[in-house]
C-alpha cells in the first residue's frame, strides 16, 4: 500500500518533536506501507485531460498514491485545498475529503450545520462590528467565548468575563488592526478547565480522553499543557461523536465535547486531530487503527 501525508512541512524537515509524523512513519515501516510526507510547496499542478500527467512533485511527473492523508487541519491554507481537491479529481482516496476539511475549517459553519441537525451546540453568533453588547448580553450572557473563526489547539480562544472584558478585547483587536473573523460562544460554566476529546475513525469510537486544566486556565488542551486521561464512552457520547463525525463526513476526527450538566454539548470537530495525548492515556495505536481503516476501504486485508 502507498501513500501520502498532506503536511506543511518536507519529510526531510520533521523532527523528533512532530510526534504524529514520526508516529505514522514508523507504523508505516513496521507495516511494510509505503508513506511519503509532502508539502504544498513540492507540487505543482497541471489542469488537463490527461490525468497521468497532471501531478507535479520536486519537478517531476509522479504516479499517483493509493491514498491521501491531509494533516494541516484548520490550518489548510487555498492552495493544499487545491492539491487535495485535484487528488481527489484523479481518483486518490482521500481521508478526509477537501469538502470536510473546507466544512469544519470554519467554526462557525460546523456549528450552524449540528445545530441544523438538532445536536446540542452552545449558543454562537458572529461578531459583527461595532458590537452591540448588550445584545449579546441579552441573547447569549456573560461570561462569553470568543473565538476566531479558524484555529486549533486552543489558539484564538478567549474568555470574557463580562462586558468590560469584552470591550477591552476589541479594543486590543482594533488597535492591532486584525482582519479576524469572530464568533461569540456560550461559555459552558460546568466544563470550566475540563472537556472530552473522543477520535473517530471510519465511524468508530477509538478512544476518549478527558482533558484538564492544570493552572485553572478555562482551556484544557493537551498541548497546552494540560492533563488527560482515558475516559468511559457511554451510549451518549458515542452516539454524539460518531454521528458529528457522519453528519460532518469526517472519516477521521477529534470530536470536542463540553460537560453540560450530566449530559454533553458538542464543542468542535477536527479534521486533522493530534494524538499524542490520547495515546499516553489510552491503549490505542491511532496510526495502526488509520491504517486499518484505509485497508478496508481500499479493498485490502488487515
Amino acid at each position: 500500500m502507498e501513500g501520502w501525508i498532506l503536511y506543511k512541512q518536507r519529510q526531510s524537515e520533521i523532527s523528533t518533536e512532530k510526534y504524529e509524523m514520526n508516529r505514522f512513519l514508523e507504523v508505516a515501516e513496521k507495516r511494510r506501507i509505503s508513506l511519503k510526507i509532502l508539502c504544498p510547496e513540492q507540487f505543482d499542478l497541471l489542469v488537463n485531460r490527461d490525468g497521468n500527467k497532471s501531478v507535479i512533485v520536486d519537478n517531476q511527473y509522479t504516479s499517483l498514491p493509493q491514498f491521501l492523508l491531509p494533516r494541516q487541519g484548520a490550518s489548510t491554507p487555498y492552495f493544499s485545498l487545491a492539491v487535495i481537491r485535484h487528488l481527489e479529481r484523479l481518483g486518490v482516496n482521500t481521508f478526509n475529503s477537501s469538502q470536510s476539511i473546507e466544512i469544519v475549517k470554519d467554526k462557525l459553519y460546523t456549528q450552524q450545520i449540528l445545530a441544523a441537525h438538532n445536536f446540542p451546540v452552545p449558543r454562537t453568533m458572529l461578531a459583527r462590528y461595532p458590537l452591540n453588547i448588550q445584545l449579546i448580553e441579552e441573547t447569549i450572557g456573560f461570561p462569553i467565548v470568543v473565538k476566531t473563526i479558524s484555529g486549533s489547539q486552543g489558539s484564538g480562544v478567549f474568555l470574557c468575563e463580562n462586558p468590560g472584558n469584552l470591550d477591552d478585547l476589541m479594543r486590543l483587536l482594533d488597535t492591532a488592526k486584525t482582519q479576524a473573523n469572530l464568533i461569540i460562544q456560550e461559555f459552558v460554566k460546568s466544563s470550566k478547565g475540563h472537556d472530552l476529546r473522543v477520535f473517530i475513525v471510519g465511524g468508530r469510537v477509538i478512544a476518549c480522553m478527558e482533558r484538564i486544566s492544570r493552572n485553572g486556565d478555562f482551556k484544557a488542551n493537551f498541548s497546552r499543557g494540560g492533563e488527560v486521561k482515558s475516559f468511559p464512552v457511554n451510549k451518549e457520547i458515542e452516539w454524539l461523536a460518531t454521528e458529528c463525525a457522519r453528519v460532518l463526513d469526517l472519516d477521521i476526527t477529534g470530536i470536542d465535547l463540553l460537560f453540560d450538566g450530566e449530559s454533553f454539548k458538542v464543542c468542535e470537530a477536527n479534521s486533522s486531530p493530534g494524538f499524542k495525548g490520547i495515546e499516553s492515556c489510552c491503549e490505542v495505536s491511532i496510526p495502526d487503527a488509520i491504517f486499518d481503516f484505509i485497508k478496508i476501504r481500499l479493498g485490502l486485508s488487515i
